[in-house]
């Protein structure tokens, strides 16, 4: 019987690291970014619907998705992400849950990266699901160092995701993140040798 782990979080609180930890104790990751590039690659039916809704203007020369340019679309209007959001959703769905299915057969642990889990429904498709939580403040801070972005348009990045304290809430597993990143680590080893699921070396 396999567990599937969604892990989210919000932009800038630290979720790749624990990804990571995961990755390395050799646990099969279902990267719902990689799926979502995947998604819009060109000559994807993903592609073409999102030309219809925005226009070729949010193309590269070489027929490829300008991030760039559609980032900039979605970014300053709630209205236009909700659209995308809503015009992937069957693609990434079919994605996420086919590999999830997939890596079920080979692993005891399956981990759902999912950083939209709780927006877009995800957690109907996994067994638990873990948090990394900094507060908001911090990671407020964080992000515009990170991104060098200025206040106004950290606050817009951090309000395109349902809060970090709210994600924390219908969390089954908190990893605080507000330490460094070996005691993120040290947090992840813990659940796992806790639940285990560490492979004897």
């Amino acid at each position: 019987m396999s567990l599937v782990l969604g892990l989210t979080g919000s932009i800038a609180t630290g979720k790749s690291t624990a990804v990571e930890v995961f990755k390395k104790a050799g646990f099969p990751i279902v990267d719902s970014d990689q799926i979502a590039r995947e998604v819009v690659e060109p000559g994807t039916p993903g592609l073409a619907a999102i030309i219809t809704a925005f226009g070729s203007s949010v193309l590269q020369s070489d027929g490829s998705l300008n991030r760039k340019a559609l980032g900039k679309i979605i970014f300053s209007d709630d209205g236009k992400r909700e659209q995308l959001n809503g015009i992937l959703a069957p693609f990434l769905l079919e994605k996420i849950v086919g590999d999830i299915e997939e890596a079920k057969k080979g692993s005891p642990l399956v981990i759902a990266d999912i950083p939209l889990l709780y927006e877009q429904g995800y957690e109907k498709y996994v067994d638990l699901v873990a948090v990394v939580y900094i507060p908001e403040q911090v990671q407020m801070t964080r992000l515009m160092n990170r991104d060098s972005l200025d206040e106004e348009e950290a606050k817009r990045r951090m309000k395109s995701q349902e809060s970090i304290e709210e994600k924390k809430k219908q969390a089954d597993i908190v990893f605080d993140n507000q330490g460094t990143v070996a005691q993120l680590e040290k947090q992840v080893v813990d659940w796992l040798t806790a639940m285990e699921l560490l492979k004897k070396s």
